[in-house]
């Protein structure tokens, strides 16, 4: 007991006296003349050689950083593989969405909430942007920088701003598509607008008369365009809530009409009268009656349809996102619900303990902008990307971590399926020899000589569409073991042919030993140390196959993420240089990963093999 622990004590010294080395550089510890002299067995003089190498030891600990960070970072932030929202695309890193500048802070008049960035008003008039804007709104609007121009409401939609100036005119900031950027002539003579709404490629305004405006991309909007309006609503609009396919709208009679698309979730609302305000999000419409209670129909999904049971009875205000609603009583309490997946429902603490008390909420998207009675702004929701997002408006970082676990772990499977058919075969065939090895090498050579990207492709095609998801997997792990292993066997083999000559062999045969005991207990622990380099050099070769497969569109297929994958698409030389997050921190996970492996594996046969150091 007392030995066991005395062995394990040392090599914990060793291990920590060699991390002295590698990072303070000089070894204070000193031996006794017994220590330096002491017989150590073979691998313990290859782990000491190993720990002082300390690149490979950086490599290790850089390679297990990873390995161990994409299993349990995916765990903490669980991928939704069905999640898409167009958004969202091609956002660049950061954190800045709702970087309200401070300027602002304590005299807003206005917020108007776009996909991913805000654009507010001053008690002065004066428009102010912030967030992540597309490159062709953030020139429109440099071009028509006016200082001087105040404006008394503003309202942001996708990718483009919507703005009422003091005079009264309408002004917009849009690109050139769908005639968006093109205020229809009557609207340019009215001056008295109520209210403007910056929706997905449209916008609309509604005047103090109650009169409707629509222009932009109506495609959305069903058959409703300017000229459809019903008789019994144009000119008698109180107040519109829009999302990406319906105009709700609240009449001067309290009712309230969905226009657009009008499918069975949103046309079938309640008898609702005496209606003071409204809201919507995509999947839901909520209105405001007198009495402070709300409403909402619609999609019942995200929990959108589950109004908070302590929501009061003396609601004032309602506003909408993408899939949630907020709501402020009368004591400025704010209650939100929906879906949480960018925390758009997490009110923050110094709300939901009334130490401010909110007067209105500018909601849209994945954000909210919380006003207090003093003019400050409290934020929550959707803050930005660490890694981007990719071109379905997916985060990168999200699904860098989810297809490494699914890339790492395909590698190592199949690496563990090569080594055992290496062992075995190799084993067999060096031992027994004759027949048996000509047989046995014949079917390696056969292996090795198939080119493996064809032959995988091919079986992928031919047999992976009849497959699950995860039946692809398990197969793309078989394809890798299966047509990798020959190389091993021949190495296995051949070190076998020698040290089956040896006097040990010769002595175990002698007392009646059973041939597969000689094999796997007495010669081939002699041979582990070339299978150990083998499978680590082997292992980063499986991570660029995996990765080569899915990159084709032949091994793991998106919506489920591995790095292969991830590449796919961004070969264009316009993503390379516009889009560089979807295709650099992928790229520069897989590098690293396998330039490690390379390094260990180097590591490991000059510790194991001294005469390789030699060479």
């Amino acid at each position: 007991m007392n030995k066991q622990a005395n062995k394990n004590n040392n090599l914990i010294t060793l291990i920590i006296n060699s991390l002295k080395r590698m990072f303070l550089g000089y070894n204070t510890v000193e031996l006794s003349i017994m220590e330096e002299e002491q017989m150590q067995s073979t691998y313990m003089t290859a782990l000491k050689k190993f720990l002082e190498n300390r690149v490979a030891i950086i490599s290790v600990l850089v390679f297990m950083s990873i390995f161990i960070a994409c299993f349990v970072l995916s765990a903490i932030f669980p991928l939704d593989v069905s999640f898409q929202d167009t958004t969202q695309q091609n956002i660049s890193p950061g954190y800045n969405i709702m970087n309200l500048p401070k300027e602002l802070n304590g005299k807003v008049k206005s917020i108007g909430v776009g996909s991913t960035f805000g654009v507010g008003l001053d008690n002065e008039g004066k428009m102010y942007t912030w967030g992540k804007l597309d490159s062709k709104l953030t020139r429109l609007l440099r071009e028509s920088s006016k200082s001087d121009i105040s404006y008394k409401i503003v309202s942001a939609g996708l990718n483009h701003i919507l703005a009422v100036t003091a005079e009264g005119e309408v002004v917009t900031w849009a690109p050139d598509r769908f005639n968006l950027n093109i205020i229809p002539l009557e609207l340019k003579n009215e001056k008295n607008i109520r209210q403007i709404e910056a929706g997905y490629q449209f916008s609309v305004a509604v005047t103090q008369e109650g009169k409707l405006y629509i222009w932009g991309n109506t495609n959305f909007l069903g058959l409703l365009n300017q000229n459809t309006i019903p008789e019994d609503v144009q000119g008698h609009v109180r107040k519109v809530a829009v999302n990406t396919d319906n105009i709700i709208v609240l009449l001067k009679d309290g009712t309230v009409r969905v226009l657009g698309t009008e499918t069975p979730s949103y046309s079938n609302m309640p008898k609702l009268s005496r209606i003071v305000d409204i809201a919507a999000t995509d999947n839901a419409v909520a209105a405001l009656k007198d009495n402070g209670r709300v409403y909402v129909w619609g999609n019942p999904m995200y929990e959108i349809l589950d109004i908070p049971k302590k929501i009061a009875t003396d609601i004032v205000k309602i506003s909408g996102g993408r899939s949630h609603f907020n709501a402020i009583d009368a004591r400025g309490v704010v209650y939100s619900w929906g879906r949480k997946n960018y925390n758009q429902t997490h009110v923050p603490a110094n709300i939901k303990n009334r130490k401010s008390k909110i007067e209105v909420v500018y909601s849209g998207y994945f954000q909210n902008y919380a006003v207090d009675i003093n003019g400050n702004v409290t934020t929550w929701g959707l803050k930005g990307y660490l890694m981007g997002t990719d071109a379905l408006g997916r985060d990168v970082f999200s699904r860098l971590v989810s297809g490494g676990k699914v890339t790492l772990t395909v590698g190592a499977v199949g690496v563990i399926i090569q080594i055992v058919l290496g062992i075995l075969i190799g084993g067999l065939a060096g031992y027994y020899g004759g027949h048996v090895d000509n047989i046995l090498m014949r079917i390696a050579e056969i292996v090795g000589s198939i080119p493996f990207l064809p032959l995988a492709m091919t079986l992928t095609v031919v047999i992976g569409n009849r497959l699950s998801e995860t039946q692809r997997i398990i197969m793309i792990m078989f394809i890798l073991g299966i047509l990798g292993w020959s190389g091993l066997a021949r190495l296995v083999r051949g070190q076998i042919l020698v040290e089956k000559e040896k006097e040990f062999v010769l002595a175990a045969k002698a007392t009646g030993i059973k041939n597969r005991v000689i094999i796997f207990r007495h010669i081939m622990p002699n041979v582990l140390n070339l299978v150990i380099v083998n499978a680590t050099l082997s292992y980063a070769s499986c991570l660029l196959m995996e990765s080569s497969l899915s990159y084709l569109g032949f091994g793991v297929l998106d919506p489920n993420p591995t790095w292969g994958n991830m590449l796919t698409g961004v070969n264009s030389s316009n993503i390379i240089v516009t889009y560089w997050w979807r295709w650099l921190f992928t790229a520069l996970a897989l590098s690293i990963c396998t330039i490690c492996i390379n390094v260990v594996g180097e590591a490991l046969n000059e510790s194991l093999d001294p005469k390789t150091k030699n060479r």
